[in-house]
């Protein structure tokens, strides 16, 4: 009994260490649950998993129906990131399901769910929570006779050497990717009613999904450029997620390949998935384009103290620092596109920072003849970038009785025509009273 009161003890001293969930002021030493289907897998996709390790991150492999999955405990999570390698699994093991995989992302941890044609209905279900919808054709891959990638067996082009890329240094990276990502598997669409979601990589307009084993008797559903390969969803809490539907494309063999555009006649040595895969991920894992404000001030021009309210048309100095995470330490964030809002119900002021471009944002203006409760708010939304909302409250107050002009310069003619009555009111006296 005692011996048990000790492990409890210790397991619950352990707790906040096996539970350190993604900190936006150390963003290091995640870890990340893989399920997978096989563990098989674990050799097969090893220099993507590899990549990960030397970055840092910590990897948890289970097979997806592991009767002991949990990704929380005592209310607390686990784990930082989940990679679902699993397609085909019809249900999870242990506590785990969709409503628990939709929490864990609500609760702002990353996702990357890989299908393929043995996708099952979990998966999907959890892709069209996500704002992707899979072609409900079970059977049906995505096709291009135009930009298949050339092999020496003619097959039915189903691997396909695709270069849609989406033009974006902070997702994938400031170095281009020259060469075509191999994809085999299943085409998806984002649902037209998510703003958040994200074509990375997508299909040619000659690409359709279809049995690529029998002949088309009706139109396909899914054609051209609608069709999406990898998909990524920055949600409000800034929780980040990948979806595609191939696995293959994290596989050694995609990774490694040589690879040439039927279209073209350049042959390179080396397929971009791992450039491509590795530069996602980075992203996915807010090792990029991640974000964080501090050191919001204000105060009168002139001071330094922050006042407990403003007067109406004071000058003032507004001032923020934004930094980004580089994968190792915070830089510096610099941007020409931050602003500020003086807001009372609606924005009285809307002023572009400046920048020193070391990380510190600020700007000048004078308080609107508008007293009331207002706040500083600073929301920024930039694409694949975590999104700041910033909010400091402050009251302002009008001009005390004591504080206004002694004599109101357009006030002049009021004062000139009561001074002209006085004066002709003398004068008609005067005259009225001595005139005979």
């Amino acid at each position: 009994m005692e011996k048990l009161s000790i492990s409890i003890l210790l397991t619950i001293s352990l707790l906040p260490f096996l539970c350190s969930s993604f900190s936006p002021e150390s963003p290091t030493d995640r870890r990340i649950l893989v399920l997978l289907d096989d563990f098989s897998f674990k050799s097969s996709h090893s220099i993507f998993f590899n990549s990960l390790k030397s970055r840092g991150f910590d990897l948890d492999f289970k097979l997806a129906d592991d009767p002991k999955l949990a990704l929380q405990r005592y209310g607390q999570y686990l784990y930082d990131g989940l990679v679902l390698f699993s397609p085909s699994v019809e249900r999870f093991g242990g506590a785990l399901d969709l409503a628990a995989v939709l929490d864990f992302v609500d609760s702002g941890h990353d996702l990357i769910v890989a299908a393929d044609a043995s996708a099952s209905d979990l998966i999907k279900s959890i892709a069209t929570e996500c704002g992707v919808d899979f072609d409900e054709d079970p059977s049906a891959m995505v096709i291009d006779h135009k930009k298949y990638a050339v092999s020496e067996i003619e097959g039915d082009h189903t691997l396909i050497a695709a270069d849609d890329l989406i033009q974006s240094d902070v997702i994938l990276g400031k170095t281009k990717i020259e060469a075509p990502v191999l994809f085999k598997g299943i085409a998806h669409s984002i649902n037209v009613a998510n703003g958040l979601a994200l074509k990375v990589l997508s299909a040619s307009p000659s690409a359709y999904s279809a049995n690529p084993n029998s002949k088309l008797s009706s139109p396909p559903s899914l054609t051209g450029s609608a069709i999406s390969l990898v998909s990524v969803m920055q949600a409000r809490n800034n929780a980040r997620i990948m979806i595609t539907g191939s696995l293959d494309i994290f596989s050694n063999r995609f990774f490694t390949s040589s690879v040439q555009n039927a279209e073209s006649k350049i042959k390179y040595d080396k397929s971009g998935n791992e450039q491509f895969v590795t530069e996602l991920s980075k992203w996915i894992f807010h090792e990029r384009g991640h974000l964080k404000a501090v050191n919001v001030r204000h105060h009168k021009v002139g001071e330094a103290d922050e006042p407990a309210m403003y007067r109406i048309k004071d000058d003032l100095d507004f001032s923020v620092e934004i930094y980004e995470w580089s994968g190792k330490s915070w830089e510096p964030y610099v941007a020409d596109d931050v602003q500020v809002q003086f807001y009372m119900m609606s924005p009285y002021v809307l002023k572009t920072l400046s920048t020193d471009q070391k990380g510190l944002y600020h700007a000048s203006f004078k308080v609107p003849d508008v007293y009331g409760v207002f706040q500083f708010k600073v929301e920024y939304q930039r694409l694949g970038y975590t999104s700041l909302s910033l909010s400091k409250q402050i009251p302002v107050r009008p001009f005390r009785h004591n504080e206004y002009e002694r004599f109101i310069t357009t006030a002049f003619p009021y004062y000139g025509a009561s001074f002209a009555t006085m004066a002709g009111f003398f004068i008609f006296s005067f005259v009225y009273l001595y005139n005979k």
